[in-house]
C-alpha cells in the first residue's frame, strides 16, 4: 500500500533527534528509518533512551502536516490494510471518540449505524486513567470476545453489520510499540502523536467516512475548546487527505455523559438508549453523530436526515435487534444477549450507598473527573494497562444538571466492593456536585463545534461555526 523504504539511506537516531530539537522538520526517509527501526527491534538498551528523547522532541516542537501525514503513512505500512468486498464501497463506516466519562455512545451508535445499512468494523479501546473504554464495557458481559481476526471482522459485517473489537497484532503493530513509550515518557499528549496514532488504526480499516468525537473539559485530554479544535483539525487534515471523509465533533466533558459511569451499568444505559429510552444526552449523541456519518457516506442527504434514520431504527428495536445479534456473533450466549437489560446478567456489586444533596437548589455541574477517579481507586479502572479492574463498581447519577433537588434527598448510588469507600472519597464525592441558586433550567447540548476541512482555507477558517445546529 505505501511504497517501500529506501535502504540506500543511512540514519542515526541520535541525529533525528538533534535536528527535531532544534526545531527543525524531518524528511520522509528520516520518519520511515524510526518506524522501520522500531518494528525491527532494532533500537537497542543503548539507543532507548534516545527513541524517547525523539518522542519529547517531537512533544516539545511538534510536527508540520506534512511530517504527521508521513508519520501516519509509515506507521499504516507497518501491518497489514484491512479489506472488504467492493459492494460494501462507500458503506463502511467508524468514530472515534478521544475518551471521556460516562462514554458509552459506541455501544448503540454501532448497531444503530448497522441497522441503517451501513458495515462499521469499530476497533476500539480499554481504558487508562479516569477514562472508560468501550472493550472494558462490552467485556463486562461474559463471554464476549474483543480479539477478532479480520477474517471474523468480515464474516460478522456480512452477517450483522457491525463488530467492535480491540486492536490485532498485525494492525499498526508500530502504533503499539510507540504508545507503550508514549506512555512511560509523558507524550502522550503530543498533538502529531495523537494524530498518526489515531489516523493511522483509521487507514488500516479502510473506511468510507469517519466521524470523531473531540472533547474538551475537566475531564477530557484537551483542556479548552481551543485545544480540542486544533487537534480536531489536524485529524481532520490527515483523515481527508489520506482519502477518508473526515469530520470532528467538539463536544463538552466537564460532566458525565449519561445517568451511569462504570463498565456494566453503562451497558444497561446503552441498551436503554438501544430501546429507543435513555438520558436525552446520550441520545442526542449518539443520533447526531450517526446522523453527521450517513450523510458524510451518501446515505443521507443532511446530517437531520441521518439523524432521523438514526432516531427511527433506536426506536422500532432493529438497532438493539443488531446490537444482539452482535455480542452473539462475538462471543455471547444467544440467551444472555437477549436480556443484558438487567443486573442479574452483568453481576452486581456488594456494596451499595447513597450520597444525599447537602444544600437545596440547582444542580450547575457534576464534576467527572472526581467521580471517576475515585470509582478507579475503587477498583473500576486501571493505572497502567496490565491492570484487572472490576466491571461491577461504579456509580448512578440520581440528578441531573439544571435539575432543582432538596437538601437530603438521595443524588448519586456508587456500586462498590473492596477497598471500601472511606470518608475522604465520600466528600470528594459531594464535592463533585455543584450547587446553584438559580432557577432550574434546561442544559445545552453537549455539541459545541464541528471542524470540516477545507484545503482553500487556514485552520482559522476550517473551524465552522453552525450555532444554528446546536439550538
Amino acid at each position: 500500500m505505501m511504497e517501500g523504504c529506501n535502504d540506500t539511506f543511512h540514519f542515526r537516531i541520535s541525529d533525528i533527534i538533534a535536528k527535531k530539537r532544534n526545531g527543525l522538520p524531518l524528511s520522509s526517509q528520516e520518519i520511515r528509518h524510526v518506524v522501520k527501526e522500531t518494528m525491527r527491534g532494532q533500537v537497542q538498551d543503548s539507543q532507548l533512551g534516545n527513541q524517547s528523547a525523539l518522542l519529547m522532541a517531537i512533544r516539545l516542537c511538534g510536527m508540520n502536516p506534512e511530517e504527521t501525514m508521513t508519520l501516519t503513512k509509515e506507521m499504516v505500512a507497518s501491518g497489514c490494510v484491512l479489506t472488504w468486498p467492493e459492494e460494501w464501497h462507500g458503506l463502511l463506516v467508524d468514530k472515534h471518540s478521544t475518551g471521556g466519562v460516562g462514554d458509552k455512545v459506541s455501544l448503540p451508535l454501532a448497531p444503530a449505524l448497522a441497522a441503517c445499512g451501513c458495515k462499521v468494523p469499530m476497533i476500539s479501546g480499554r481504558g487508562l486513567g479516569h477514562t472508560g473504554g468501550t472493550l472494558d464495557k462490552l467485556e463486562s458481559v461474559l463471554g464476549f470476545s474483543s480479539n477478532q481476526s479480520p477474517e471474523q471482522m468480515l464474516e460478522i459485517l456480512r452477517s450483522v453489520g457491525c463488530c467492535i473489537v480491540g486492536q490485532s497484532a498485525n494492525l499498526v503493530p508500530a502504533d503499539k510499540i510507540l504508545y507503550e513509550m508514549r506512555d512511560v515518557t509523558a507524550t502522550v499528549d503530543s498533538l502529531p502523536l495523537i494524530t498518526a496514532s489515531v489516523m493511522s488504526k483509521k487507514v488500516a480499516e479502510s473506511l468510507s467516512a469517519l466521524i470523531l468525537d473531540v472533547k474538551f473539559g475537566e475531564a477530557a485530554q484537551s483542556p479548552t475548546i481551543e485545544d480540542a479544535r486544533r487537534l480536531a483539525h489536524s485529524l481532520v487534515t490527515v483523515g481527508v487527505s489520506l482519502g477518508i471523509p473526515t469530520i470532528a465533533l467538539i463536544t463538552n466533558m466537564d460532566n458525565p455523559i449519561g445517568n451511569c459511569i462504570g463498565n456494566s451499568l453503562e451497558v444497561i444505559e446503552a441498551l436503554k438508549c438501544l430501546e429507543g429510552e435513555g438520558p436525552e444526552d446520550l441520545r442526542e449523541l449518539v443520533t447526531r453523530t450517526g446522523g453527521y456519518l450517513l450523510c458524510l457516506c451518501g446515505q443521507a442527504v443532511s446530517e437531520s436526515q441521518g439523524a432521523e434514520k438514526i432516531a427511527k431504527v433506536l426506536d422500532d428495536g432493529s438497532a438493539l435487534q443488531c446490537f444482539q445479534k452482535m455480542m452473539e456473533a462475538q462471543g455471547v450466549q444467544p440467551d444472555i444477549a437477549r436480556s443484558l437489560n438487567s443486573n442479574s446478567n452483568l453481576g452486581k456489586a456488594s456494596h451499595i450507598e447513597e450520597l444525599v444533596v447537602q444544600t437545596t437548589g440547582t444542580v450547575e455541574l457534576i464534576r467527572a473527573r472526581p467521580i471517576a477517579e475515585i470509582l478507579n481507586a475503587l477498583g473500576a479502572g486501571r493505572k497502567k494497562a496490565t491492570d484487572v479492574i472490576n466491571h461491577r463498581i461504579g456509580a448512578e447519577l440520581l440528578v441531573r444538571v439544571g435539575q432543582h433537588v432538596k437538601k437530603g434527598s438521595p443524588w448519586i448510588r456508587i456500586h462498590y466492593e473492596k477497598p471500601l469507600l472511606h470518608d475522604t472519597q465520600r466528600e470528594a464525592l459531594q464535592n463533585a456536585l455543584c450547587i446553584t441558586d438559580q432557577p432550574a433550567f434546561t442544559p445545552p447540548s453537549l455539541i459545541k463545534d464541528i471542524i470540516i476541512y477545507d484545503d482553500k482555507k487556514e485552520e482559522h477558517d476550517t473551524t465552522m461555526h453552525r450555532e444554528e445546529a446546536f439550538n
